[in-house]
């Protein structure tokens, strides 16, 4: 299956047909280990669905599905603009992209919301992006970790979300790491919801 092929349904979340390009030039810009890694190797931090082979992947598609599903709702998705919604959702799909770094190095960066943020404002022009929404998503992405910003040496490394885009982004993340929240995957790694 095609990297185009593995993201079809989240495609659609997305209103903005330049933005979905965007995103599926993110996508195709994305080490190989993304695909295939499981989104914790401990699997102390993740749901079961985030485990073993393509767990980051299934991880990351369970926290972009959250998003559109708080966003669809009114009371929550009124208050942003649809621009707003789609740098969110495709911030959220990608957040975890170079999470052992560029190279795929051996184990998880702790700074990898850092290396993704700058990758994406960095590449803005190859992605498709504007200088403007390439920083929105690198802003929303570098604080994805919420409030564990300290590396195991007690270093402060990441900064702690403070906009309510910032807010959004860590809270669909950290409801996709949560063991009683469960989202069915089929065998292709699809939602079948």
């Amino acid at each position: 299956m095609n990297r185009l092929e593995m993201f079809l349904e989240e495609l659609e979340y997305i209103r903005d047909k330049s933005y979905k390009k965007a995103l599926l030039n993110i996508i195709n810009m994305l080490p190989e280990y993304f695909f295939h890694e499981a989104a914790s190797s401990s699997g102390k931090y993740h749901p079961d669905y985030a485990l073993g082979e393509g767990g980051l992947l299934r991880h990351s598609k369970a926290a972009m599905r959250i998003g559109y599903e708080l966003l669809e709702n009114p009371s929550i998705g009124d208050k942003y603009t649809s621009r707003e919604k789609d740098l969110m959702l495709m911030s959220l799909l990608v957040h975890d992209g170079l999470k052992r770094g560029i190279e795929g190095e051996k184990h998880t960066r702790f700074d990898h919301p850092i290396i993704m943020a700058n990758f994406i404002v960095d590449n803005y022009k190859e992605i498709g992006l504007s200088e403007e929404d390439a920083k929105f998503m690198g802003d929303v992405i570098k604080t994805h970790m919420g409030p564990w910003t300290t590396d195991y040496n007690g270093n402060e490394i990441l900064e702690k979300p403070k906009t309510k885009y910032q807010n959004f982004v860590h809270m669909c993340d950290y409801l996709a790491s949560r063991k009683c929240l469960l989202v069915p995957f089929d065998k292709n790694s699809k939602i079948s919801v």
